[in-house]
């Protein structure tokens, strides 16, 4: 019996060593494995954590004031009555038929729009290169507009920009040719690919009836009104699977913000992390301008929202999709009452915000790379 207990007793010692080496700023969490003598450990940076829970929090909030202000104001007593199915029949329709879908399409988007700006600004290492800046928005809102003035709604609008993305993306690596994902050749190669097909949307909207620019308006601005029930849900279905594929490549992200050598002397498979990194990234910028057409600048803010409060050891996935989300309820929750009844598209509350933040991050000495 003692030769057990001190069998036990070693084991202690040996995952209580383990938390007590972890590295500096990180919890090292440590566990018996179900084998003999084995033991597992992992490592939660914890300023990250705290990043996580501070944006977790203030997206709460948010939702919040989100589900209560508006065209007709709710007390927060009201807001969770109503969440519950209670209280008053007007508060709880507001509230879970025209508030809550919408506010679930703006943290879905926000979320999609945040990650697959990390993913880019770290493929790319800079801060500059959001599926936004380099052309993917607008491959994707040209292919969805064509759908709608052109194909007929028949044709999701989802699936048309999707493969929008897809194809923009594929334009602007193939225009960069030696360059890459890496450095400004990409960003350029991306700018004239977005302007393009901008240019297409325009002429598609120039050439049909009003009523029908009408109907394909939202797609070229962004907007969370009345989004379609499928389109959301495919956007909550592939944001899982995006993140979860995210999360699996984070390793090699923070490698590949170093040189290729580098990388690849940890083991890194360089060119296919970054087709991995850069499908997911297509991904979950075509679903959510799938929902809420081009949104610009949150795929900008919330990754650097993010890193601001992360740590600059790891790649900041959780983060943006918060800070992300966050700013995409913010913003549309600003446009639904800043000048109510009158409501302005979340796109334009954005582009508002984003320009002088862009700004700022150009006039500002950055204070540590991505790399």
């Amino acid at each position: 019996m003692r030769s057990g207990a001190s069998l036990n007793e070693g084991r202690n010692a040996v995952v209580g060593a383990e938390e007590a080496d972890a590295p500096v700023g990180h919890w090292r969490l440590a566990w018996r494995g179900p084998l003999r003598g084995g033991a597992y450990s992992i490592l939660v940076d914890r300023r990250a954590l705290a990043a996580a829970g501070l944006l977790l929090s203030t997206l709460l909030v948010a939702s919040l004031a989100y589900l209560a202000l508006g065209s007709g104001t709710l007390s927060l007593f009201e807001v969770v009555a109503a969440l519950a199915g209670h209280g008053d029949p007007m508060a709880a329709f507001l509230v879970q038929e025209l508030r809550l879908p919408r506010l679930a399409a703006a943290c879905l988007t926000g979320a999609a729009f945040g990650v697959a700006g990390c993913l880019m600004q770290t493929l790319a290492r800079n801060r500059l290169a959001t599926p936004g800046i380099i052309g993917i928005d607008n491959g994707a809102t040209a292919f969805a507009v064509a759908s709608v003035v052109g194909l007929g709604l028949s044709l999701a609008p989802s699936a048309m920009a999707l493969a929008g993305a897809t194809t923009a993306a594929a334009l602007a690596f193939g225009l960069a040719a030696g360059g890459g994902t890496r450095g400004y050749r990409f960003i350029v190669a991306g700018i004239g690919v977005g302007a393009v097909f901008e240019a297409i949307t325009q002429l598609l909207l120039a050439k049909v009836a009003i009523d029908t620019a009408n109907a394909a308006y939202p797609w070229t601005v962004g907007s969370l009104n009345a989004r379609p029930a499928g389109a959301v849900a495919l956007l909550a279905v592939g944001l899982v699977l995006g993140m979860a594929a995210a999360l699996w490549l984070s390793r090699a992200l923070s490698l590949l913000r170093f040189s290729d050598s580098v990388a690849s002397g940890f083991g890194v498979l360089v060119a296919r992390r970054r087709w991995q990194v850069l499908a997911v990234s297509v991904m979950l910028t075509g679903l959510a301008v799938a929902v809420a057409g081009p949104v610009g600048m949150v795929g900008l803010i919330g990754p650097e929202i993010a890193r601001s409060l992360s740590s600059p050891r790891g790649v900041p996935l959780v983060a943006s999709a918060l800070a992300g989300a966050l700013v995409m309820v913010l913003s549309d929750l600003a446009g639904r009452v800043l000048l109510a009844p009158i409501e302005i598209p979340v796109g334009i509350i954005t582009a508002v915000v984003g320009g002088p933040w862009l700004l700022w991050i150009l006039l500002r000495p950055a204070k540590r790379n991505l790399a």
